[in-house]
């Protein structure tokens, strides 16, 4: 991978982490029985792996140059 490829799934991790403690604190789980909302960690874990895959989607590999 090169360096615009790393920036570009580090910004969707982090933007993904945002986003999973806020689902946390704004909508959360009234009973704390749920796996991923329950806990802050967990939520914002799993929003950060989901942020990271999401804008890892949008990585284009270089084209190999044929002689």
């Amino acid at each position: 991978m090169t360096k615009k490829q790393y920036i570009l799934t580090g910004i969707g991790v982090v933007v993904g982490l945002i986003a999973g403690y806020a689902y946390y604190h704004y909508v959360g789980c009234a009973s704390g029985t749920c796996a991923i909302t329950s806990k802050p960690l967990n939520s914002t874990l799993y929003g950060g792996l989901m942020g990271g895959l999401l804008f890892n989607m949008f990585v284009t590999s270089p084209k190999k140059k044929e002689k």
